[in-house]
């Protein structure tokens, strides 16, 4: 699943994408440029701390103490409500990452090509996350995961599941500290882009490693589109 995307954007475009520019937030206005965002980095998350909405480094990647393998980097959207592992980020830790694309891998017999998967009209995207909250430690290792969505929501051409992409206008409710668990799942099941607002295209082998951060990561190789 997911372990790449593109974050390159300024804060305040992904704001303003989702009509909160004016908030009291302080403007920042200069790109992100994260064309390879690699997991075992701090990301910029957007979540919401006593009531205010709040941009915070976040560890991209999760296990408790407990855990004694590599952290996990992605959530099962249909079970993360009530694992035993997860309920307690979803419940109190939910969030969202900015995006403006992200990478998967189709395998071909023994090759694997990577396709940058993007909203057709070129618009930023907004990953469903959950968490270890609050999220104002840029030191602390039980950072978040993305949430992914069953394979009818999928690029099923390309990989049989996807990311929980959720509509601009559902964000505030999914993050807001008010909506019950049992809203949120409900909001991840019907609040989400469909495929047909999704475009993506193969890209050069480049983007397997986190070192390279150019803009060409995310155009096209000379491979057909699909």
């Amino acid at each position: 699943m997911c372990g790449r995307f593109a974050q390159y954007q300024s804060r305040d475009v992904y704001l303003d994408a989702l009509g909160i520019a004016d908030s009291d937030y302080v403007h920042d206005p200069e790109p992100i440029g994260r064309y390879n965002v690699a997991p075992g980095t701090n990301v910029v998350l957007l979540n919401q701390r006593d009531g205010e909405l709040k941009l915070d480094p976040v560890y991209w990647g999760y296990g408790p103490e407990w855990w004694n393998k590599p952290p996990l980097i992605n959530a099962r959207g249909e079970t993360a409500a009530s694992s035993r592992m997860f309920k307690p980020l979803w419940n109190h830790g939910r969030a969202v990452v900015f995006a403006d694309a992200w990478y998967e891998w189709k395998r071909s017999g023994e090759l694997k090509q990577p396709y940058c998967i993007y909203q057709k009209n070129h618009e930023p995207m907004f990953f469903a996350a959950i968490g270890k909250a609050p999220y104002d430690d840029p030191h602390g290792k039980e950072g978040f995961l993305i949430v992914t969505a069953a394979s009818n929501k999928g690029m099923v051409d390309i990989h049989d599941r996807s990311l929980l992409v959720l509509k601009a206008s559902a964000v505030a409710e999914w993050l807001s500290e008010d909506t019950s668990p049992e809203r949120a799942e409900e909001i991840a099941k019907e609040a989400t882009l469909p495929k047909s607002d999704f475009r993506w295209h193969p890209v050069s082998n480049k983007v397997v490693s986190p070192k390279n951060q150019c803009e060409e990561l995310n155009m096209q190789s000379e491979s057909s589109a699909i």
